[in-house]
């Protein structure tokens, strides 16, 4: 008798999220549906407004939904409160964000481990995680810079390593190279899918480039809050 697959790593139903009351209330997502499944990357189209970031930041669990479920490996992940939620989410996703969000006064090492760091990982154990997440990205030797003395390139590829440091299931990358010329977002694209590739992380690219999009197994198209096309890649 076969065995039932495995569930999707991350799943939504039904999802609804509303900001506001009355005349002033705004519907971010009417009703979405979707599976994703461990190790494939994923691209989440849309204008400014469409609805996915705010999809994205359900699906992360950095936001919860006014109506509808979503699952973490089969698990109702709705239902996560307080420090549950919190360890959950630090030791499941990655986030590679356009704005960097590093600190720039602080070295490029202690902006990687500050994940560790929030989990209560040990100093000598954050250290060997910090310096191996660098070394995988070509950073070993600006640990000790700070984060104001890098370029673009060099800041997104620390954010990188930062999320590959805890090593997490998903990767959320929200418009990785909207800051970068297009020839270092070229760099930092191939970094995210050699990552998805070689370590079978799950990444998920919120973005509106079309070409970006194209690298990734499934795009889907999100319009005034619903999903309206679903293509997968060819290939």
């Amino acid at each position: 008798m076969a065995s039932d697959p495995a569930p999707p790593l991350l799943s939504v139903t039904d999802l609804h999220k509303s900001y506001g009351r009355g005349s002033a209330r705004f519907d971010a997502l009417r009703g979405v549906t979707l599976d994703i499944h461990r190790g494939e990357s994923i691209a989440i189209l849309g204008k400014s407004g469409s609805g996915k970031s705010t999809l994205m930041h359900l699906l992360a669990l950095m936001d919860a939904p006014t109506r509808g479920t979503v699952r973490l490996d089969g698990v109702d992940a709705t239902t996560l409160r307080g420090r549950g939620l919190n360890r959950t989410r630090n030791k499941t996703f990655g986030f590679v964000f356009q704005q960097f969000f590093l600190t720039p006064t602080a070295s490029v090492f202690d902006n990687v481990v500050l994940p560790l760091k929030i989990a209560g990982v040990g100093r000598a154990e954050r250290k060997r995680r910090g310096l191996a997440a660098l070394a995988e990205l070509d950073m070993g030797d600006k640990a000790r810079n700070k984060a104001t003395a890098l370029s673009g390139g060099q800041k997104q590829r620390a954010v990188i390593a930062r999320a590959l440091v805890n090593d997490p299931q998903v990767i959320f990358a929200d418009e990785p190279t909207g800051n970068l010329d297009s020839a270092t977002g070229a760099v930092v694209e191939d970094i995210l899918f050699r990552l998805n590739r070689e370590h079978g992380i799950t990444l998920i690219v919120v973005t509106h480039d079309e070409e970006l999009a194209a690298r990734c197994d499934r795009r889907v198209q999100i319009r005034d809050g619903l999903i309206v096309a679903e293509e997968r890649s060819a290939a």
